[in-house]
């Protein structure tokens, strides 16, 4: 087995040196190698300063980049990054010397022969685009560097915040881009990304944040050290703080952030460029939408007991990687078979559920899906127990559309969960398969680890109608994750629109598509454009209706017409980005590409500055006054990695790595392990690492206490009175029979014991047990049982709680 290399084929027998030179790079004593490529090429980009300002749930993010020089004859330096997908790229310039350029947005085509040309005849150029396969990853060209020069590269754009479960506004800088897997036969070219380990970066990271609030501040967590939070007001409506100093780009930057009496509904309204004609996007005023449905309490306190329940489970080799690099034993498969466990345990009686696995190929636990039952669980979760990440790629489009292909069951609305650390290059054409199918179903998706694909987990959610979770760092799968199957389990939205109450003078053109999907507390967001003249003390009205459990049910908003201060042109690139991406994912879904609305998008995009598919950003310096000389030399600078499995950290250097059918090219040189994200490689070199290097495999832990009690739930959502559950509850067989009331039964017994022990041992994670918990509650009500105020006393002076018996709901 050989590997390509850009012009040379390296043998894997050759490996043992590179290795040597390799560990030696990766030691605490070669800092003086200076920022070299694997080819011993100078890195010329030298640092990236990030600067985030948000306004209540909307953030403006710039980083400038500052590329440097250092060899004899000018350079090409090539970076290919990610950003948040749903994020509006709304400014690129450049810097050189005292020379300021702001780049143009044009079709693409056009900007690429603007910058062939202008590298051609000795100009400095400057090109910004975004990848044909995911909107969130972006290339950046600096083309014509000459020897010795400096250039300061800005880039701007503006995002939403999502909302997370504990009403936190999150914000993610991506700090890590993974190589994306290419499934065999898939459509358009490989991204092409260089990456090194995070240990390896060669450039540094400076990251600040401004938080501006109508209502107070309360607190900023990360992921990664912060400097202290500074209020800069005595309301505590303005905060700033910043990223300690010594990142390394081992994770995402991931801020939290969180507002006293959070989450109101809100109407922004921004005023048009006065520089653009009336009646146009950019000359109308634009109105951002917040709105946060609250439905009926007496509907919210049921729960469906019916639906089809798909899980569809990640097992490429990637999954394999930690959880978090403080806790080197919990992995990702595992994580997500903990996960699948409590959801298992958590589903009602009366639905129906399969579980899929996926990576090079994919497999099923049932033909199709089955009753939920004590013997459909017992055989599922045994399968669940050997799920490792030994399946190879990533192929997500193949299960998906057997998934799809299978027919809906009367009267089981069919939730779809994903769970996957998203590095695959496909995914527009995942998400357009969600999309084509989203009447049939909702789909949850996980996106697990740093670098995980933003475009490609919002994307699924939203076009599937259902709700994206991001588990990194030190969070927990499981509590996300029961969110979601909280959704799931709330009653369908249907029958959704929304009117318009405006001044007879104004009329409203909407920029968002239609909502499709409403969930209680989560934030729906509408963009239109406001054409015609109103009085400033104008109001208009927007109202919400719907249908729940066949109750027709309404959410209004009153907001004045007046423009807000301060917000530039915010809004308008995030209306201009929505209705952009709107009209991309209708293109992506025609056979033959509509040049109409293709040419729409593209005028949209330069009317706007807000990048797309179709464009670029294009900057030209025109103003040398002779042309640069010499042979052009092409670097492309590393973006971080995270490691695949835990013997690749010291087996790793600079790699150009893209995948194509399967396999791993890189540019610059890699171990194959490292690069195949777990595809099956030589197994002779898989010795070879383990001759060369004592790997210290992790031991495997104790079970937690949680899971192992939840293991033993009976699908009905009894307890048995067993060995095992003593063992759970850290007592003896004798010690959990012999307090047991003669008139009861010994499965309501271990059933109010379990109880008891989550109540009274696990109430810090009740969201992760609560809905078991409700079913064991509501099992024990059937029941009928006798002396239930006796067990739950018997029940606490055995296990040492004060849990009161209603709070148990029985």
């Amino acid at each position: 087995m050989s590997m390509k290399y850009s012009n040379v084929i390296i043998d894997h027998s050759s490996i043992k040196s590179l290795y040597v030179l390799v560990n030696c790079c990766t030691g605490a004593k070669m800092n003086h190698c200076g920022l070299l490529t694997a080819k011993k090429e100078p890195v010329p980009l030298k640092s990236i300063e990030v600067e985030l300002e948000v306004r209540d749930h909307v953030a403006t993010v710039v980083s400038t980049l500052l590329y440097e020089n250092k060899e004899d004859k000018p350079l090409e330096a090539v970076f290919v990054f990610p950003l948040p997908g749903d994020a509006a790229v709304c400014h690129f310039s450049a810097k050189i010397g005292q020379t300021q350029i702001v780049a143009e947005v044009k079709e693409k085509q056009e900007a690429h022969e603007e910058y062939d040309d202008a590298l051609s005849s000795g100009q400095q150029a400057f090109l910004l685009e975004e990848s044909d396969q995911s909107p969130d990853i972006f290339s950046l060209s600096v083309g014509s560097l000459p020897p010795g020069e400096s250039a300061s590269i800005r880039l701007e754009y503006v995002t939403e915040l999502a909302v997370q479960a504990d009403d936190g506004l999150r914000f993610c800088l991506p700090a890590v881009l993974n190589p994306r897997y290419q499934p065999k036969g898939s459509e358009g070219g490989s991204v092409q990304v260089t990456s090194v380990p995070a240990s390896l970066v060669p450039y540094s990271l400076s990251f600040s944040a401004r938080v501006f609030s109508p209502r107070p501040i309360s607190k900023v967590e990360s992921n990664c050290s912060l400097d202290p939070l500074q209020y800069l007001n005595t309301e505590q409506t303005q905060a700033t703080v910043k990223l300690a100093a010594g990142h390394k780009f081992d994770r995402d930057v991931e801020l939290l952030i969180y507002y006293k009496d959070a989450h109101q509904p809100t109407a922004v309204v921004e005023a048009g460029q006065a520089s653009a004609k009336p009646g146009t996007l950019m000359g109308d005023p634009v109105v951002m939408l917040s709105l946060y449905p609250e439905f009926p309490q007496a509907v919210m306190s049921s729960v469906v007991s019916c639906g089809e329940f798909v899980f569809l489970i990640d097992r490429s080799g990637s999954m394999d990687c930690c959880m978090d690099n403080s806790n080197q034993q919990e992995t990702r498969i595992g994580s997500a078979r903990d996960t699948l466990l409590l959801l298992l345990k958590s589903l009602p009686m009366g639905c129906y559920f399969n579980i899929y696995s996926f990576g090079s190929s994919y497999q099923h636990i049932f033909p199709k899906s089955v009753e939920y039952s004590e013997k459909t669980i017992e055989e599922a979760l045994k399968k669940v127990e050997e799920m490792d990440a030994d399946l190879g790629g990533t192929e997500i489009l193949e299960p998906l559309k057997h998934i799809y292909s299978q027919p809906c069951i009367p009267s089981q609305p069919r939730q779809l969960f994903v769970f996957t650390d998203g590095e695959v290059e496909n995914t527009k054409e995942v998400i357009n398969l969600v999309r084509d199918n989203s009447g049939s179903h909702r789909c949850f998706s996980f996106g697990i680890g740093e670098g995980a694909s933003s475009a490609l987990i919002n994307g699924l959610a939203k076009e599937g109608g259902g709700h994206a979770q991001f588990i990194t760092g030190t969070d927990r799968m499981q509590p996300k994750v029961m969110q979601s199957l909280r959704f799931a389990l709330q009653p369908a939205v249907v029958d959704i629109s929304v009117t318009w109450d405006l001044p007879k003078a104004v009329s409203v053109t909407i920029l968002s598509p239609p909502i499709t999907t409403i969930f209680q507390g989560q934030r729906s967001l509408i963009y239109v454009q406001l054409t015609g003249q109103s009085p400033e003390t104008a109001e208009g009205c927007v109202t919400v209706k719907y249908s729940l459990t066949g109750h027709p049910s309404q959410n209004q908003l009153r907001f004045s017409l007046k423009p807000a201060k301060d917000t530039g042109l915010t809004v308008h690139r995030l209306g201009a980005r929505t209705l952009i991406r709107s009209l991309e994912m209708d293109i992506e879904n025609e056979v033959e590409q509509d040049e109409g609305v293709k040419q729409k998008v593209v005028e949209l995009s330069v009317q706007s500055g807000v990048s797309s598919s179709f464009t670029a950003f294009i900057a030209v310096n025109k103003d040398d006054s002779e042309a640069i000389q010499g042979p052009l030399l092409r670097r492309n600078v590393p973006a971080p990695r995270m490691m695949f499995a835990s013997y690749c950290m010291m087996s790793c250097t600079s790699s150009d790595i893209y995948f194509d059918d399967g396999g791993c090219e890189a540019e610059g040189y890699c171990l194959d392990e490292c690069c195949d994200e777990g595809d099956e490689g030589d197994e002779s070199d898989k010795n070879y690492i383990d001759d060369e290097v004592e790997v210290a495999m992790p031991k495997q832990p104790r079970r937690d206490p949680l899971l192992q009690l939840v293991s033993l739930q009976k699908a009905s959502g009894c307890w048995l009175l067993e060995p095992a559950l003593a063992a759970a509850l850290g007592k003896t067989s004798e010690e959990v029979e012999n307090p047991k009331p003669s008139a009861v039964n010994k499965e309501v017994w271990a059933t109010i014991l379990a109880l008891i022990w989550l109540h009274g041992f696990k109430s810090d994670v009740q969201d992760e047990w609560e809905l078991l918990a409700m079913k064991a509650a509501s099992w024990l009500c059937a029941q009928k049982a006798p002396c239930v105020t006796e067990c739950v006393e018997a029940g606490n002076a055995l296990l040492g709680c004060k849990v009161q018996k209603d709070s148990l709901g029985i």
